[in-house]
């Protein structure tokens, strides 16, 4: 596990965001949110996929007005994204359970004002999303599009909620490349303990933002930073959960599953490695447990990696065995491997 960096901790409706709280993955809706069915379709959709949190786009009145009906319906904490007409987000901190504006297109900061007292009243946490591409002018002029442009946006409207005496605050900085993102991360992390919302916006379609959100988030989740996140995907719902838990997962922050450790296709290979790992990820997707199982496809690496999982198998020509905490439990056929391997997984997921 990872030592993460302490920070303050708010709620998004029944969520816990920060301190000792787990790291939720969030996602987002596409679709018109006035559509509220297809809204609350795809609310659901991400529930199913483990979603924690979700947002939904609020960019006219019809969207406004629809957030009740689809926050009667939905059991995932509902944030409300707020660009550019900050009477939507009045109307929004009477149903959600937190706002999430930008900064830089709000506009005259006595209407940050009038939403901060809107989510005063309702005792709702807002979220700063500062987007290093929409950067208010001052910022912009002196720092360009950079790292120190949007650390300074979000200290500059952090100070100015704090000074409304407001500090249900989580903050995000984002930028379309992975660099300016982890940049700006860490250097505003130092500067204050409010929980940050981690994220590469715009960051593609399925492959590319996977590779560079794997990057970003798993540096920064590695120094310890980050709260709650988002994989931003072109492409499916479903998918952003799955590969920001499987950072999560594979990074260390939060152990969740199985950790297959498996070796890369190559000349040595004595066994039809390829299909099995298929198969086991497939017969173990629904474990939560925990574990680092190993199949290995040959003698040279099998039995040392064998020997310090929970759970392996080491093949062999046309056989193999199955080892559970470095001791051999069967020998068997090639063919019987996978069905003994998941028996034993199986088993000693339900021990712990």
């Amino acid at each position: 596990m990872i030592t993460r960096i302490p920070t303050k901790k708010i709620y998004v409706g029944n969520v816990a965001v920060g301190g000792d709280a787990p790291i939720s993955v969030q996602s987002m809706t596409y679709s018109q949110t006035a559509d509220v069915a297809e809204t609350v379709a795809q609310i659901n959709r991400l529930h199913f996929a483990g979603c924690d949190i979700v947002r939904v786009a609020v960019p006219d009145m019809e969207d406004a007005l629809a957030l009740r009906a689809i926050k009667e319906q939905i059991s995932l904490p509902l944030i409300a994204d707020i660009h550019f007409n900050y009477k939507l987000a009045l109307i929004a901190a009477e149903v959600v359970d937190c706002v999430r504006f930008n900064p830089g297109n709000i506009g005259d900061k006595s209407r940050i004002k009038e939403i901060v007292k809107a989510c005063q009243a309702r005792n709702i946490p807002v979220r700063i999303g500062v987007n290093a591409g929409s950067l208010e002018k001052e910022f912009e002029n002196k720092y360009g599009q950079s790292a120190e442009g949007m650390v300074a946006s979000a200290e500059y409207n952090i100070k100015y909620l704090e000074d409304l005496g407001f500090t249900d605050i989580k903050v995000s900085l984002k930028a379309s490349d992975v660099q300016r993102t982890v940049e700006a991360y860490r250097m505003l992390r130092p500067k204050n303990s409010y929980p940050f919302h981690l994220g590469v916006t715009e960051a593609g379609t399925l492959f590319h933002a996977t590779v560079k959100s794997s990057i970003g988030l798993g540096a920064l989740l590695l120094d310890g930073i980050g709260d709650t996140m988002r994989v931003s995907i072109t492409g499916e719902l479903e998918e952003e959960i799955n590969v920001g838990r499987a950072i999560l997962k594979d990074s260390g922050a939060m152990p969740d599953g199985l950790n297959i450790i498996s070796c890369p296709t190559c000349g040595r290979i004595e066994a039809d490695l390829v299909s099995a790992v298929s198969e086991i990820e497939k017969r173990t997707a629904h474990i939560k447990t925990p574990l680092n199982v190993s199949v290995m496809g040959c003698v040279v690496n099998a039995i040392g990696e064998a020997a310090h999982a929970d759970v392996a198998i080491a093949y062999g020509k046309g056989k193999g065995l199955v080892m559970v905490k470095g001791q051999v439990v069967a020998n068997l056929d090639e063919g019987e491997l996978v069905d003994r391997f998941v028996h034993e997984v199986e088993l000693m997921a339900a021990k712990s």
